[in-house]
């Protein structure tokens, strides 16, 4: 089925979803970017339009072979126009159940009835989604990895009725563009987040308790395990809300204590300390500056 994609529509153009853009377009596909104003749209162009420039400096993409690239997205805000032709649409809109249901919903209003519908969620549950469609078995999840360009790990997941026709183009089309798939079943979190957001809570709650503080956590995990960025800087990239988000949905899913948020993590985020991008997290963030700063909230050890 992979020679039948010919059109991706991609819904969302943040962070995520320029990425999903960037790397179909620059295979060779046409990309439509929806989503639900032009602003975001120009700076989602502006934002890969970059991106591509700095591969083209790197000597991995040449000036015709962006140029060629950019001109294969076209954007829209209307969701039924940019679905009509579409082989496979990627939802990456943010991590909300009820606002991914009724996109869902949508889609499976306006898509061609062949259509593949894929989410980039990180741990919402794929057979919850489906079950918004009458098309469940071709319901799938297609979890990239942030920076999209750059990470090779695509979490391809599994609802309860997915067709293994479906799975295997997706797989297939995971590879045409250079990356690894790795096929996990739908349980809360699946297996990135699963595993990573403990691991994140707990470095939270270590500091929390005062048992060491933010580059001392850091520091320990970057050179003791060879983790290239420390939970806490990480947590800042990934954004405070969005580990809040998918640790409820792992707290909720298995009922296990063990998933809860830190208090800490939760009232970082209730006071609007999002991470890198709110300028501040744990680290503080300052344009065009790439030295990391210890947050002065806990550099006085009074949090």
């Amino acid at each position: 089925m992979l020679d039948k994609i010919k059109t991706v529509t991609v819904i969302g153009s943040g962070t995520m979803g320029n990425g999903i853009c960037h790397v179909f377009s620059q295979s060779g596909f046409n990309v439509h970017m929806m989503d639900i104003n032009q602003a975001a749209l120009d700076k989602a162009i502006a934002t890969i339009g970059k991106n591509m420039d700095r591969q083209v400096t790197k000597g991995t993409l040449t000036e015709e072979a962006k140029q060629g690239a950019l001109g294969r997205i076209a954007t829209y805000t209307d969701m039924a126009v940019a679905v009509k032709d579409a082989d496979i649409v990627i939802e990456a809109a943010t991590e909300n159940i009820d606002l991914k249901m009724k996109i869902f919903r949508d889609l499976d209003a306006h898509c061609p009835a062949q259509a593949i519908l894929a989410s980039n969620t990180s741990s919402i549950s794929i057979t919850r989604i489906a079950a918004q469609t009458k098309r469940p078995n071709k319901v799938i999840g297609m979890h990239f990895m942030n920076p999209v360009p750059v990470m090779k790990l695509v979490e391809i997941i599994n609802g309860y009725a997915t067709d293994h026709e479906v799975t295997q183009t997706v797989v297939d089309l995971s590879k045409f563009l250079g990356k690894v798939p790795c096929v996990v079943n739908d349980y809360p979190g699946f297996i990135a987040n699963r595993i990573l957001m403990p691991m994140i809570n707990e470095a939270i709650i270590s500091l929390q308790e005062g048992v060491a503080g933010v580059e001392e956590i850091d520091t320990i995990m970057k050179l003791g395990m060879a983790h290239p960025m420390g939970p806490l800087q990480l947590a800042d990239f990934i954004g405070l809300d969005t580990c809040h988000s998918i640790l409820n949905v792992l707290y909720t899913g298995y009922g296990n204590p063990k998933y809860a948020p830190a208090t800490l993590l939760t009232n970082m985020v209730q006071a609007g300390y999002l991470g890198a991008k709110t300028g501040e997290g744990f680290y503080k963030y300052t344009a065009g500056s790439k030295d990391l700063v210890v947050s002065e909230r806990f550099s006085s050890k009074k949090w």
